[in-house]
């Protein structure tokens, strides 16, 4: 592991503890060149399956994919970077769960979205007007009226 600050690969760690719901390691590191201390993080690489696309093309599950997009939406928003963390973690971990090989953009989408809907409406409507190809003022409409449908349902009021 090279410093971020230096690039010296010789360092220490300080403090492990156990992060997001036990799933990863956070390691605190102290360079032995520059004394700078820094964070790393260590998790298990899972096997994800492959995604079929639209189109019926396979690819590979790529996480920063799904980052940058959610990301897009949760601009301007009150959505905390942990709350995206939690958020990817309990998608990749309902896809690894499936026990498929493949598993289609949609299903990871509806995923996404429910989760979205969960922690910001609005952002959830952002994500859904490109991932559903919103074309105009009803598409909203009837994503915020089913997005009403499902706070009444679970008695929230977000």
């Amino acid at each position: 592991m090279r410093c971020p600050y230096c690039s010296d690969s010789s360092n220490r760690v300080i403090d492990s503890r156990l992060g997001r719901e036990g799933t990863e390691i956070r390691r605190r590191r102290e360079c032995a060149e520059c004394g700078r201390r820094f964070t790393t993080r260590e998790r298990v690489d899972g096997v994800l399956p492959k995604v079929v696309k639209r189109d019926e093309r396979r690819e590979e599950y790529q996480r920063e994919k799904l980052i940058t997009a959610v990301q897009k939406a949760c601009e301007k928003r009150p959505v905390s970077a942990d709350d995206l963390e939690r958020l990817f973690d309990r998608v990749e971990r309902h896809i690894q769960e499936l026990g498929q090989k493949e598993v289609t953009s949609r299903r990871i989408g509806e995923r996404v979205m429910e989760g979205l809907v969960e922690l910001d409406p609005l952002a959830a409507a952002r994500f859904a007007s490109v991932f559903l190809d919103f074309q105009g003022a009803d598409d909203y409409r009837n994503f915020f009226a089913s997005v009403k449908d499902l706070q009444r349902k679970s008695g929230s009021s977000r």
